[in-house]
């Protein structure tokens, strides 16, 4: 049987498509990308804010037409939506004929197959490295989820909802999931979770985001690798985390620190605590400990209760704070989140007025950084042609993460044939608002270890220009 797969939403969500994947072709059941091609459709939906609900809700209805006027037999919706309207689904949408939410996905064979699908598992699913997978990514770069679910109480978020209490992955389980990656020839793993800070804590573990990254750091591979994680929570980061950051080239100069906002009283209604001059001051830890480390975060703006005072402190923090990438997203007002229930909402004008403000502040920051590199050299990793233009290839910075951060266009390859997953060393030649453009020079790097990124780091350190010192 063809089997069809539309995933939405973010890498945890993508890894969750990954294994549903694994436990299909287990089974013998063929994968398509090709929807009109497809005996069955599944659609992996995304529900944390309102477009992301909507993208979801598009597809299901887009795929639903393959079934009524194609040669589907059944549409399957899984995913965080089931999780907040699955009674909803099943009453509005007749054309899905299983729903599974995100604890269920191991029954994913029995919905595409018509069999009966069982109530929720009595423990929430994590999957682990003996369960089936097969990766989505370009070969070169893979995702890991090392926990599922959260602990913490913020007032915008709904995930601890539907994805329950944190629960960390055994470290020897994702030791032996990223061995055999490595093996394969995946050159960059990503670190994903909720909070992948918190890694550890509930198995007993002090530091255990560290000690991870210290092992994973030391596993074999055939050539240099990456080791990148995303979303850290800011008052998780410890002083171990950084030292173990700055001691291995293995682990990319690189964290996610996703911030929300600077003004201590929207932070308060947000119940996640801090303020911009306590933020200002782990910055400044962060980049004296890692040399050459890159920073990225994100913020709401128009969370209810934000008033011009608030917003004005944030539009100063971000100034001051110089992020090398920043997300701006939009106040979502989601029914089940606490903070549904307050006071003080924001105008929907005004929430785009102020992101457009914020982004236009930040792309100025980007460009003077951006603009700080051009003449010096990085080693990088070749992604393969750009999407953007057949004419030029593009590569990463490791202070640039895979689909969200941005890229280095590639001019000319110095007369080695450009590879997917190759390492090389990239010269700065022009610099746009988010995008670096240059040549590669001389020969793949791909049998050195290493490849100067510690040197490099400490280059920077020792620069006289501010900007260059907080990249």
């Amino acid at each position: 049987m063809k089997i069809g797969f539309v995933s939405l939403g973010c890498p945890k969500n993508l890894v969750d498509t990954e294994v549903m994947l694994g436990l299909l072709e287990e089974r013998g059941h063929e994968l398509t990308p090709r929807a009109e091609e497809a005996d069955v459709i599944v659609v992996n939906t995304c529900s944390f804010i309102g477009p992301a609900k909507e993208e979801s809700v598009e597809a299901i209805l887009e795929m639903a037409e393959h079934k009524k006027a194609g040669r589907a037999r059944r549409l399957i919706v899984a995913g965080c939506m089931v999780e907040r309207y699955r009674d909803e689904i099943r009453r509005s949408l007749p054309e899905v004929d299983a729903v599974l939410g995100t604890n269920e996905i191991q029954q994913i064979a029995a919905a595409c197959e018509g069999r009966p699908v069982s109530g929720p598992p009595p423990e929430p699913f994590l999957y682990h490295e003996a369960s089936p997978r097969v990766l989505t990514t370009p070969p070169h770069y893979a995702y890991i989820k090392i926990a599922e679910g959260c602990d913490h109480p913020c007032t915008f978020c709904v995930i601890p909802q539907f994805r329950g209490r944190f629960r960390s992955r055994p470290l020897e389980s994702i030791l032996a999931e990223a061995s055999g990656l490595l093996a394969r020839g995946v050159r960059e793993i990503n670190l994903v979770g909720q909070d992948t800070t918190s890694y550890g804590e509930d198995l007993g573990m002090r530091d255990g985001l560290a000690t991870l990254l210290e092992r994973l750091a030391g596993l074999p591979s055939p050539g240099k690798k990456w080791i990148r994680f995303l979303y850290a929570y800011p008052n998780r980061v410890t002083q171990r985390l950084l030292d173990t950051i700055a001691a291995h080239e293995e682990i990319a100069g690189y964290i996610d620190l996703p911030l929300q906002h600077a003004s201590p009283r929207i932070l308060k209604r947000m119940k996640r605590g801090g303020g911009a001059g306590r933020f200002l001051r782990l910055l400044e830890r962060i980049r004296r400990t890692i040399p050459g480390v890159a920073v990225r975060t994100s913020m709401i703006v128009g969370f209810p209760g934000e008033t011009d005072r608030d917003f004005e402190e944030l539009c100063r923090f971000v100034e001051q704070a110089r992020f090398d990438h920043l997300g701006v997203f939009s106040y979502s007002d989601e029914e089940t989140s606490g903070s549904y229930h307050l006071d003080g909402k924001v105008s929907r004008r005004t929430i785009y007025n102020r992101r457009r403000r914020l982004m236009a502040i930040q792309r100025r920051i980007s460009r003077r950084r951006n603009r700080a590199l051009v003449g010096k050299e990085f080693v990088v990793l070749v992604e393969g042609p750009s999407a953007e233009t057949e004419l030029l290839w593009q590569a990463r910075l490791p202070g640039q993460a895979p689909e969200i951060d941005g890229v280095c266009y590639v001019t000319d390859d110095g007369g080695h044939r450009l590879e997917p997953g190759q390492w090389r060393r990239f010269r700065v030649e022009r610099a746009s608002d988010y995008d670096l453009i240059g040549p590669v020079i001389g020969s793949p790097l791909d049998a050195a270890r290493g490849g100067g990124e510690q040197l490099l780091r400490v280059l920077l350190a020792g620069a006289d220009d501010p900007v260059a010192r907080g990249l």
